[in-house]
């Protein structure tokens, strides 16, 4: 049985925030960081059913990637006309709206979604 609440992910956003901050990257692209890897960390809780979603980080010299790995294997899709008053369905639009590149793919045991952001120039 899953969980009521979902897992804390404050302290891989706080270790998100501190890598892009010790980069030198603008408060502005670390708080788009940190709004779309939650969304994909709850997603990958509340949608994939995933008690403990894994979560890989890479920043290369100009771009910061983020994938969060679950168990289910079907792939996110937007919903088409997220209703601005629902609780819920606006994520993927939302990550999407904050990243430079967004998306999902198979693994053996569920599938990773992931988003690229890229450092300003």
């Amino acid at each position: 049985m899953r969980a009521l609440n979902p897992p804390d992910c404050s302290a891989i956003r706080a270790e998100l925030r501190s890598i892009l901050h010790t980069a030198d990257w603008p408060p502005e692209a670390i708080g788009d960081a940190e709004l779309a890897f939650q969304e994909l960390f709850i997603n990958a809780w509340q949608h994939g059913g995933c008690p403990a979603p894994a979560v890989l980080v890479s920043l290369r010299p100009t771009v910061l990637r983020v994938a969060v790995c679950d168990d289910c294997p079907t792939l996110p899709e937007p919903r088409p006309s997220a209703d601005p008053y629902a609780e819920s369905g606006r994520g993927l639009h939302l990550v999407h709206a904050l990243t430079h590149r967004s998306g999902a793919h198979p693994t053996k045991t569920g599938k990773v979604t992931w988003f690229e952001l890229d450092a300003a120039a």
